[in-house]
């Protein structure tokens, strides 16, 4: 195929016939080829001798002097079609011109294969095609009424020396375009135009053949579209040499000029009909005709919604036929006034009847074989009928009946129902609820939907109640026949507007529907309150003014509350603590609380010992007590009531109103006793891994001496995995007051113990320790003095400065045994080996040897050799 491959250069098949004075097109083509994808293409004309230059695509000086002239004038030219093919375009060809035409390419391929160049043979023959009207007049005016038939005639005839076949086609022109009708093609085929295959079919169009060759057009039933200039187009087509048609002219002769006249009109009256419900509705439509004998009428009567709506978009209503045949309906009826005239009448109008109404009009009449023809068919302009309907009379009212005036009550609103009058059993009102926020501002606020009622009472909810009606808090409700009602059971300052109501009235039609006849909207009600800041004051007083560590601490709330409906009291006591003291960084502690139901509750007191040791009880509906039983040293601090203020809510909830804190009431112990002071201290913080790590809590004490029966001390001690002190500390173990030990749950293998060395001293070990027993290391002190009256005094907090563990590995040790063992099984390794060679060699491996047997011989003497 590789072979095969090569440039074609193509050509239509000749020869090529045309007719003098008309355009000739020769097309060329190439294809398979190489190099660029633009081709360029070479012209060139032969009668019989040598070639004579035409026309090139790419040089402008290739054209011979002989067809320098027509090229100029554009008589010829080429015309590309494609990159790779172009037409050779002669106009006014003439006999001269017949011959032989060669296209050529120049080569662009990278070897030489194909053919390059490719000829055709045109022919060129006199024109022998002739077009004419009836009786030689080319154009006749013709005046026809709708429904009548007329016919045109065409001669066309040829006289060409070659085989040629005619194609016939009948034109009308509307406006500027032509249209085709009907065409005898040059194969024999009828072919009607576009838009005339029905009437090709039922035969209201024909084209028949006569004598002297001519051709008639017979059009039956015609209306005003086939008004208009008519002409008859005659093509002359011959057969080429690939079997394929070729038409080779084209005349064409306007063979009249029709204008077809109205013959009937359906009308009736234009602009608006108002009709007031439950009257009746008449309309006449009205048709005027022009034709004289026997004729029938059929008029049919349609509604539509909109004026645009086409004719099967349209409901039928009535229709009466030819023979007078009126179509069944209950409340339509149509009536033949007279002979041209038919009226329409809707009794008991609804609304739903408004709209637009039209008539269609046809008109029949007799032919000669007794049946009926339908020859023009008119359509009224719609009529708009509007359909009022009855609207009831009457007022709204909206009142309140209750009326907040604090947070949380209720509110109630009758939408009530007055002045009915001309009231009827279909008729039903709704309600509609609205609300609108009032704004000081000049800004624009939407009314905002609560809830409506559809016809069939039905409560439909607005989104900014839904859920709120889900859960009770608003109610809608129909009081009595004529009044609605709505309460709200919690009002809430966001509830506070405008209110107002729509009461619709609805009416039954005749297909039991309901639809809204009216709207009648109440006049605003105004819910508000005045509201004031809420006020809270709250005064604590310290009982006894003085007091020694060991008794009790008592001090009392009193709160005094404004414009609070109904409040109720939860008190929280706290005490702001010296910054030393390190159980409570934050300075504040909170105790113990009572609730607005008087329920108690212990917040932040920790202390086991002292479980029964604060009291928080309600003495007056204004006033709380608190008490300390059995005080420390460590309880020292101010100490606050924080009392919030709580009023009904909606639903039995509570809602918080306001906040208060009370003065300070301070607890201060003036002693003279030891101070303590804690620090860490260890021989050797660098250790390696599985020895003992010693660490000292050494407890100091200055000012006042004390027996060591009289103090006692809790010890704890911490650790933070890391060198800087940025990670949570690490319980390891604590000794409390009693000598009772408490260690931590460890991962490692490590173990820890703690003891008391001397009354001052306390001592940690780490024993066998492991590389996560690094890290910063302390101990928190609480030291406990006993007082003079035996009671124990628990001393703030003490916390020691921290001393860094290092744990190393120590290399020799950790290498030891393991170099020790591998030097011990790699000798037996190299034994063994030595062992198995040896016996193998010994006894599994060995050769016997047999030597070649020499026999005993004795030498023979030199001669004999």
């Amino acid at each position: 195929l590789a072979f095969c491959r090569g440039r074609i250069v193509r050509v239509p098949k000749g020869p090529l016939i045309r007719v003098v004075g008309t355009e000739a097109v020769i097309p060329c083509s190439v294809s398979d080829y190489d190099g660029p994808s633009e081709q360029n293409f070479d012209w060139e004309f032969s009668r019989e001798t040598d070639f004579v230059r035409i026309v090139s695509t790419w040089d402008s000086t290739f054209t011979s002097e002989e067809y320098q002239k027509r090229v100029g004038r554009g008589d010829i030219k080429l015309r590309r079609s494609s990159n790779d093919a172009v037409e050779l375009v002669i106009r006014n060809i003439q006999p001269a011109d017949q011959g032989i035409y060669k296209c050529s390419t120049p080569s662009t391929d990278a070897t030489v294969q194909g053919n390059y160049d490719a000829e055709v043979q045109v022919k060129v023959i006199s024109d022998g095609l002739s077009v004419s009207g009836s009786k030689g007049r080319s154009s006749m005016p013709l005046r026809l009424s709708e429904g009548d038939s007329f016919r045109l005639r065409c001669s066309a005839v040829t006289t060409s020396p070659e085989h040629t076949h005619l194609h016939v086609t009948w034109q009308i022109r509307s406006g500027s375009a032509w249209r085709d009708i009907l065409s005898l093609t040059h194969e024999g085929k009828f072919q009607p135009g576009p838009g005339y295959e029905e009437r090709y079919r039922s035969g209201d169009i024909r084209l028949d053949t006569g004598a002297n060759d001519t051709y008639r057009l017979s059009l039956s039933q015609a209306s005003s579209a086939d008004g208009g200039a008519y002409r008859c187009l005659v093509s002359e087509w011959v057969r080429g040499a690939d079997g394929s048609w070729q038409r080779i002219q084209e005349k064409g002769v306007e063979m009249a000029s029709v204008s077809i006249q109205r013959t009937g009109e359906c009308y009736r009256w234009a602009g608006n009909v108002s009709v007031t419900e439950r009257d009746s509705l008449d309309l006449t439509c009205n048709i005027t005709t022009d034709r004289s004998g026997i004729f029938q009428a059929e008029v049919m009567w349609y509604f539509s919604a909109s004026p645009d709506d086409t004719l099967s978009d349209a409901q039928l209503l009535l229709s009466v036929d030819r023979d007078s045949v009126v179509s069944d309906s209950t409340l339509i009826s149509l009536s033949h006034v007279d002979r041209n005239s038919y009226r329409l009448l809707v009794r008991d109008v609804d609304v739903e009847d408004s709209g637009y109404y039209f008539c269609e009009a046809a008109i029949w009449v007799p032919l000669h074989n007794g049946s009926w023809h339908k020859v023009v068919e008119r359509t009224s302009a719609p009529v708009s009928v509007v359909v009022t309907a009855l609207e009831p009379d009457y007022d709204v009212f909206l009142n309140a009946s209750k009326t907040p005036k604090f947070s949380d009550d209720p509110t109630e609103l009758n939408c009530r129902i007055t002045n009915a009058q001309d009231t009827e059993a279909n008729l039903r009102f709704t309600v509609s609820w609205y609300y609108r926020q009032r704004l000081r501002s000049d800004d624009v606020v939407t009314d905002e939907l609560l809830a409506t009622m559809d016809a069939d009472w039905t409560l439909l909810p607005g989104d900014r109640s839904r859920e709120r009606i889900q859960n009770g808090e608003i109610i809608f409700y129909k009081r009595s026949v004529d009044t609605f009602s709505l309460r709200i059971q919690w009002t809430s300052e966001s509830d506070r507007g405008d209110y107002f109501c729509v009461i619709s009235a609805w009416s039954r039609h005749r297909n039991s529907s309901w639809v809204k006849s009216k709207d009648v909207t109440s006049a605003p009600v105004n819910v508000f309150w005045a509201t004031q800041d809420y006020t809270l004051t709250v005064e604590a007083v310290k009982l006894k003014p003085f007091f020694v560590a060991g008794h009790t601490f008592e001090m009392t709330c009193k709160v005094s509350s404004k414009n609070i409906k109904t409040p109720r009291y939860s008190v929280l006591i706290t005490a702001e603590k010296p910054l030393t003291d390190q159980s409570n960084p934050n300075g504040t502690t909170r105790i113990i609380s009572l609730n607005q139901d008087s329920v108690v509750r212990l917040e932040d007191w920790t202390d086991q010992t002292r479980v029964d040791g604060v009291v928080l009880e309600k003495v007056q509906e204004n006033e709380f007590r608190y008490r300390m039983y059995q005080t420390q040293i460590s309880d020292a601090g101010l100490y606050r009531c924080v009392v919030t203020a709580w009023s009904p809510g909606g639903g039995g909830m509570w809602r918080e109103a306001v906040n208060g804190l009370s003065n300070p009431i301070q607890i201060d112990f003036q002693t003279s006793g030891p101070v303590f002071n804690v620090s860490v201290h260890s021989d050797s913080p660098t250790i390696y891994q599985g020895e003992v790590a010693d660490l000292l809590c050494i407890v100091t004490m200055e000012g006042m001496a004390l027996e060591p029966d009289d103090m006692s001390f809790d010890v704890s001690w911490f650790a933070v995995r890391s060198f800087a002190l940025d990670r949570e500390p690490i319980l390891l173990a604590s000794l409390d007051r009693r000598g009772i030990v408490t260690q931590s749950r460890r991962n490692g293998s490590s173990d820890i113990s703690l003891e008391r060395v001397s009354p001052l001293e306390f001592r940690l070990r780490v024993h066998g320790c492991e590389d996560h027993d690094f890290g910063n290391h302390y101990c928190i002190v609480t030291p406990w003095v006993r007082s003079a009256t035996g009671a124990w005094q628990r001393e703030p907090d003490l916390r020691a400065k921290p001393i860094f563990l290092s744990v190393k590995m120590d290399v020799l040790n950790a290498f030891k045994y393991p170099l020790l063992i591998g030097i011990g099984l790699a000798t037996v390794t190299g034994l063994l080996s030595c062992l198995i060679g040896y016996c193998s060699s010994r006894w599994c491996c060995k050769k016997e040897v047999q030597e070649t047997r020499r026999e005993r011989r004795r030498l023979m003497s030199m001669e004999m050799d």
